[in-house]
């Protein structure tokens, strides 16, 4: 490249080089340079976040009369523009760099600045809007950050993840009713158990998707909390004393979510607990998500030398060797998602716990596999819910067959005739290869309509003893 592809411009340690195409100034290049780690930046809910944190700021300083209404509109109107999409391009710094997120901070005061600029007719770099005067004004990288990180984690989770649990939730709610007259073989420890309906159990997948959702919706009291207005330790040295809670309300207004001021600015910036809170949440989810889909890939196990108990969707062949084969793919992409979860949650857990007196250092990687969890487990589940649990069909014939050979039917005979009856029936069904109901009535135990009474699979399904009229 040419000199001509290249504009100067200057911080506090001097003179940069920068494309001349980029809003960007001298230290968002400064940090490109300085963390080529692993190639990943911040994605759309982050920046997205960063553009409503520096609107509302701008907003609430021009309501304050901290800065001029022509600035603060200019700065208004490229913080929308990074609240659309339309500078992702723009926000080129690595995750892993400093651990406060300052060189992103100072990427959105950089590229803010440029393009409100170049809105008011003049040229990029000429700061006739300051990104540290104007843009940042208020403000410190160490309450923006966990600022946009609260607002892009909170975003994510009610216009994300809690709609995609709510679809979830509906597929299975409505198996649980289409399966509700299939009476199967419950299983313990991988061993059969007395009978249970096929719609029980996903009654039972149903209502942990539920409470997955109560939980995730409990992350909404201390991730509504904002840092922005504490700047540098929490004090709110610089900033006007109205602040934090006129730009939390223009927040909320912006996004449609509720948030409100920190209790407390210096836990709000040397602690992220929220976060790790928060996160807990998505962990457990992500282990409820496993256990189901793990679950229907052992009830479709087969087509016949497994349970066989559900016919799974056809989504794509399943080999490059065996003709004809299908796998449970799209159960097996959810079960890799709760892997990187609870990695992450690893990571979170981990950063939450650290950073030094007045500033937790681990803010961008905080925001980073927080919003990593969230989005897997909101995509996952909706195409669990389309692709996979709602194209589920029962195998009623199969199911009745193998209920009916269960050994655990025995356990219904236990107020007929006893525990110790009932386990040499069930032995003795099991070594001559018989049905429970059978060895039942050979042996005198029970007549054949006490055996009809007693041992009817469907009625085990339901609470109470059988036989008593």
């Amino acid at each position: 490249m040419g000199d001509d592809d290249y504009r100067i411009e200057r911080d506090s340690l001097g003179e940069m080089e920068v494309p001349v195409d980029a809003y960007w100034g001298a230290q968002t290049q400064r940090a490109v340079e300085n963390f080529p780690i692993s190639g990943i930046t911040f994605g759309r809910r982050f920046v997205r976040a960063l553009g409503v944190v520096k609107k509302a700021a701008a907003q609430a300083n021009r309501d304050l009369g901290m800065i001029d209404e022509d600035v603060a509109a200019a700065i208004v109107e490229a913080a929308d523009e990074v609240i659309a999409g339309e500078l992702d391009d723009q926000f080129p710094v690595d995750v892993f760099q400093t651990g406060s997120g300052t060189s992103s901070n100072m990427n959105a005061n950089e590229v803010i600045a440029n393009r409100a600029a170049e809105i008011m007719g003049e040229g990029i770099g000429d700061r006739v809007v300051h990104p540290n005067d104007h843009v940042n004004f208020g403000q410190s990288s160490n309450d923006v950050i966990p600022t946009a990180m609260h607002v892009a984690s909170l975003e994510a989770v009610e216009k994300d993840l809690l709609p995609a649990l709510e679809t979830l939730a509906e597929a299975l709610g409505d198996k649980e009713d289409e399966f509700d007259g299939v009476v199967k073989t419950g299983r313990t420890h991988l061993q059969d158990a007395t009978p249970v309906r096929l719609g029980q159990e996903f009654g039972g997948y149903r209502t942990q998707v539920e409470k997955g959702i109560r939980r995730v919706e409990n992350v909404r009291e201390h991730l509504g909390e904002l840092a922005l207005g504490g700047t540098a330790v929490g004090t709110g040295l610089n900033t006007h004393p109205e602040f934090p809670a006129k730009a939390a309300e223009y927040m909320t207004e912006e996004t449609g979510v509720e948030f409100r001021e920190a209790d407390n600015h210096f836990e709000a910036q040397a602690a992220h607990d929220a976060m790790s809170e928060a996160h807990g949440a998505l962990r457990t989810v992500a282990g409820s998500l496993n256990k189901i889909a793990n679950d229907l890939r052992l009830l479709a196990s087969g087509p016949r030398n497994g349970l066989g108990e559900l016919e799974q969707p056809e989504n794509q062949p399943g080999s490059s060797i065996m003709p004809g084969k299908i796998n449970p793919v799209v159960a097996e992409a959810v079960n890799q998602v709760h892997k990187q979860v609870v990695g992450n949650d690893a990571a979170v857990s981990a950063g939450a716990a650290e950073g030094q007196i007045d500033l937790n250092l681990y803010k961008p990687v905080l925001a980073h596999n927080f919003l990593e969890s969230a989005k897997l487990l909101a995509n996952s589940s909706e195409v669990f819910a389309e692709r996979f649990v709602a194209k589920l069909e029962a195998n009623e014939e199969h199911c009745e067959t193998q209920v009916e050979q269960s050994m655990a039917l025995a356990t219904a005979l236990n107020p007929a005739i006893g525990y110790d009856k009932a386990s040499k029936v069930a032995k003795k069904a099991l070594a001559e290869d018989k049905t429970v109901r059978q060895v039942a009535v050979d042996e005198g135990y029970l007549t054949e309509e006490e055996a009809d009474a007693v041992l009817d699979p469907e009625k085990m399904t339901h609470r109470g003893i059988l036989g008593d009229d």
